[in-house]
């Protein structure tokens, strides 16, 4: 539920940045996540390659900001450069934990209930959330 928090709170930025720059939003379909893993580590290993594709797409957004010369955008898709860092770290952190503990026992409970530790703490408003 954490992780759901922070992607609404990184989708509502995108969209009132655009609303707030005289755009227009058209919210559309998305294909189905994957619900079915060969394991945790599996589903992680996944979930990391996603937001390999996710850096991508922000890093294409950059290089195209700075082509069009238009530093706002620029400097407002700084701050997704900066959350990616965090996510595939994140991602790599619980991937290796994984490996470690192996899929079974009480290795992998440990792990469950680390996450479960985590808590949705929003943005400031100062840093530019608009959620």
């Amino acid at each position: 539920m954490v992780q759901y928090q922070e992607e609404m709170v990184h989708a509502m930025k995108f969209y009132n940045y655009i609303l707030d720059q005289g755009g227009q939003v058209k919210l559309m379909a998305i294909a189905q996540p994957m619900t079915e893993f060969k394991s945790p580590l599996d589903m992680f290993e996944k979930t990391l390659q996603h937001e390999k594709f996710i850096t991508k797409c922000i890093n294409d957004l950059v290089d195209l900001a700075i082509a069009e010369k238009d530093h706002a955008t620029n400097i407002f898709l700084q701050w997704y450069v900066t959350e990616q860092i965090e996510e595939e770290g994140n991602d790599n952190d619980i991937i290796a934990k994984l490996k470690l503990v192996g899929e079974e026992g009480s290795g992998l409970l440990m792990i469950d209930k680390e996450l479960a530790m985590r808590v949705f703490t929003p943005p400031a408003a100062a840093e530019g959330a608009q959620a």
